[in-house]
């Protein structure tokens, strides 16, 4: 049961387990966005177990959770049709000499769901499949910098990104200078940036959509622009496969880029990712071509025959039950009730929900309508307290519409607060300790 004061909501058992973590794991988690410094002081729960939409912590509190894995788990934790799938093939064996019969069968199953791509190969990560299209793309235009849209978050924890955030300690200002940026939306910037660099550049690489739609015509514009300049285009999918469509975002609307990877969603949870693209430019990381070969991805565990499997399993249940559809009227559902919660309590100007309605943020907003960490701190303890796990507001398939009417509920109490801290022009008595920190920071 959770109480509706949050100075009584709080987690020992949670708090006493962070510590170990942080005793033997730098960081306290195993990726930087799950870290405790992205929650309120001493409310970081460490997860138990989860089912469906609902997770369980080592206090025993139960949550409605929200950007389930970081934007994996879409179908719900531990969905029966992908669990059944793997469990078929754990006994089976996992990893062999030689390539398994899945292999086949999942690359069929993925170019099938993807037809706008014609050769696929399968990693473990995001990460992986992004670095290696970024190497390809250098090695068959033999150019050597990377242009990567600036208003994107993430694109690989390898050196040719993370040199350009806040976090670049240890990578060589060489490499950094070899990345460049554009803006999201803005061709006549891309083009300027192309001619800037003239036969320098060898890939624009950019998530196809994120909070806001393609302007019109962009993606068309940015594909004639690589093809002029000579230039690979590279759609990052991972956010928005399968939640935009079942064939990405490339196949809602209907522009082909030259490579594109995948990963979250794609495995409801396993560990599975995927580079796609044209036969021309995949091939050079194969056999059967007679120019300089590219190591393009060669990972032991990357064909883990019950990932794969869990990967045919999710396309599978995306198609034939009509997930994204889904996924999108549950999250129609949620953002016009937190809007409406925000705006009864008077914070509808500072509790703002964006993005594609499969893809749900929400920006913390201050008096003068500034993203603010503290007033975010304040909501994450309120919906804490409620039991709502919400880093942001990114439906999976599990939720019901319970789930989204006891989520506003929730919202609501937490708005009638922040209405207060917002009174006082000061949220500080609502925090109960530090701020909730960006992921990118130069100092911890």
């Amino acid at each position: 049961m959770h109480t509706e004061d949050t100075e009584e909501f709080l987690l020992p058992r949670s708090r006493l387990a962070n510590e170990r973590l942080h005793a033997m794991i730098p960081g306290g988690a195993h990726t930087y966005a799950k870290g405790d410094d992205q929650y309120p002081e001493n409310l970081a729960p460490v997860i138990s177990h989860g089912r469906g939409a609902h997770v369980w912590d080592i206090d025993g509190n139960r949550y409605i959770e929200y950007g389930s894995g970081l934007r994996s788990v879409s179908l719900g934790h531990a969905h029966p049709r992908v669990i059944e799938a793997v469990r078929r093939e754990l006994d089976r064996g996992s990893n062999f000499v030689r390539p398994s019969i899945v292999e086949v069968e999942a690359a069929e199953r993925f170019l099938a769901t993807v037809p706008t791509a014609e050769m696929v190969k399968f990693a473990k990560n995001g990460s992986d499949v992004t670095t290696a299209a970024v190497r390809l793309a250098r090695a068959v235009t033999g150019r050597p910098r990377v242009a990567i849209c600036g208003d994107h978050p993430f694109f690989s924890v390898d050196d040719w990104f993370i040199g350009t955030t806040p976090m670049s300690a240890g990578i060589p200002a060489a490499t950094t200078e070899l990345t460049v940026a554009f803006p999201y939306g803005d061709l006549a910037a891309t083009e300027e940036l192309l001619t800037r660099y003239q036969d320098e550049v060898a890939c624009l690489i950019l998530e196809p959509a994120g909070h806001t739609e393609p302007p019109p015509g962009y993606l068309a514009g940015l594909r004639e622009l690589a093809d002029r300049h000579g230039c690979v285009l590279i759609f990052d999918e991972m956010i928005t496969g399968l939640r935009w469509s079942e064939a990405g975002a490339q196949g809602l609307y209907g522009v082909v880029p030259d490579l594109s990877t995948f990963g979250k969603a794609l495995g409801n949870g396993f560990a599975v990712s995927a580079l796609a693209g044209r036969r021309e430019l995949m091939e050079r990381g194969g056999l059967r071509h007679s120019r300089d070969r590219v190591f393009l991805l060669s990972t032991t565990h990357g064909a883990e025959t019950h990932s794969l499997a869990a990967a045919m399993a999710v396309q599978t249940t995306y198609v034939e039950e009509g997930v994204t559809a889904r996924l999108h009227a549950l999250g129609e559902r949620l953002a016009a009730g937190v809007r409406d919660a925000a705006a009864g309590m008077g914070v509808g100007d500072h509790i703002v929900v964006r993005g594609r309605a499969s893809n749900l943020v929400f920006a913390t907003l201050d008096e003068n309508r500034q993203p603010s960490q503290p007033y975010r701190t304040l909501f994450l303890r309120r919906l804490l307290a409620g039991g709502v796990l919400a880093p942001s507001f990114v439906v999976s398939s599990a939720l019901d519409d319970a789930d989204i009417d006891r989520t506003v509920d929730v919202v609501a109490q937490a708005c009638a607060v922040y209405r207060k801290a917002l009174d006082a022009a000061d949220p500080t008595p609502w925090l109960a300790g530090r701020p909730v920190k960006p992921v990118f920071r130069r100092l911890a």
